[in-house]
């Protein structure tokens, strides 16, 4: 394989290795990695474009895992992990947010061509679906399966909400065991259940902000020793999921089993705080924010709407993931779709909710109340298991 025997490439920097930016007078820093081989063999992830998983081995000894696609246009993956790292360099500035350890969990994603990138490889971690489909069964061996749970819902007809109930009262929450299972002792088991939901809270406004969707169970990441979620796959933003045949009416994933997991007091007490301070530092911080994102304003190259071939892609796959960003030949001028899109991150920065100017408290609950009602849930794709 070619790849293995390229080494010793002292001018070729590990692109997914991290430097942090020293802002002394006069700044010191550790020698660069570079890329001193690749691993014999790669991994497939799996995925309809199949992408890969190598080795890179730099020249400070460690082993950098990387994701490399081949098919996906991930520049705005990128865009939005700019978003995120900016928003968790305003958390941890904000004292609040500070005191409370709020964060947003990142990687580095490094576009190389319009079609093909690398992404950092993030260790430790297993989908929300994977633990799911494990654990159901496991704990719960007397409720329904997940298949019949997701062919109960697949039916379109005007009984969707009754489907919904019938499928919840027989298909209960098992999310709480992740923690039993990975942390033993108590007082970490505690910690790391107060860090899990803090990570949903600030991710979850931070998603909502930016129009994040398509957020099914497989592209959730769980973080089996702090317990964070990673979002991955971002490429459905801006409110796009408003667009797919049968359109996402949540702000973000807020079910039954993400719940399970923050404890007896559920979206209340610390979860509800915690969407409140980081509301109030991204509305604080609005122009900050906007800075980035106005970054695709003037991209030619970026679509502000989803094409029908990716529109049939999402919904056909449901779990499986993000569909393959085709390039669409139809591009025109979007500046109408990006003012559009712009303007409403605008309007959630300023509060605006249903017509109306809402203090941070009263648009958190407005918020919370849509992603947990049962009415919206039940409207969703049977892949996005809002069951679960």
């Amino acid at each position: 394989m070619l790849l293995t025997g390229i080494k010793n490439l002292k001018s070729a920097v590990v692109p997914t290795a991290l430097f942090e930016v020293n802002p002394s007078p006069h700044p010191t820093y550790p020698d660069v990695v570079y890329v001193e081989r690749f691993g014999d063999m790669f991994k497939l992830v799996g995925g309809i474009n199949q992408p890969k998983l190598v080795e890179c081995f730099g020249s400070d000894g460690r082993t950098y895992k990387q994701l490399v696609k081949g098919k996906d246009d991930l520049r705005q993956d990128a865009v939005m992990q700019q978003v995120f790292v900016l928003v968790d360099v305003l958390l941890k500035k904000n004292a609040p947010t500070k005191q409370r350890r709020l964060r947003m969990r990142t990687y580095k994603v490094i576009p190389l061509a319009m079609r093909s990138g690398l992404l950092e490889w993030v260790d430790n971690t297993q989908t929300l679906l994977e633990f799911l489909k494990k654990a159901h069964p496991l704990y719960r061996p007397q409720d329904i399966t997940l298949d019949e749970a997701r062919t109960e819902m697949t039916t379109m007809d005007g009984k969707r909400y009754e489907r919904y109930t019938a499928v919840t009262k027989n298909l209960k929450p098992v999310f709480r065991h992740f923690f039993f299972e990975n942390f033993c002792d108590p007082a970490l088991w505690f910690e790391q259940r107060l860090r899990y939901t803090r990570s949903v809270a600030s991710s979850s406004m931070i998603s909502y902000i930016v129009g994040l969707g398509d957020r099914h169970c497989s592209n959730i990441l769980i973080d089996k020793k702090t317990a964070e979620v990673v979002h991955i796959d971002l490429g459905v933003a801006f409110e796009q999921g408003k667009m797919l045949k049968i359109p996402e009416v949540v702000p973000f994933r807020l079910t039954r089993d993400m719940v399970d997991g923050m404890g007896i007091t559920g979206v209340e007490g610390i979860f509800r705080r915690s969407c409140e301070e980081t509301m109030r530092v991204l509305r604080a911080e609005s122009e900050a924010v906007m800075t980035i994102l106005e970054v695709l304003q003037y991209d030619p190259l970026y679509n502000w709407s989803l094409s029908q071939q990716k529109i049939n892609q999402l919904q056909e796959q449901g779990e499986i993931g993000a569909p393959s960003r085709e390039e669409d030949n139809n591009k025109g001028p979007s500046n109408q779709e990006a003012d559009r899109a712009l303007r409403r991150v605008k309007q959630k920065l300023q509060g605006l909710e249903v017509g109306t100017f809402l203090n941070v408290s009263g648009q958190v609950n407005h918020l919370i109340q849509s992603a947990t009602d049962p009415h919206n849930l039940s409207k969703m794709f049977h892949g996005w298991f809002a069951v679960l």
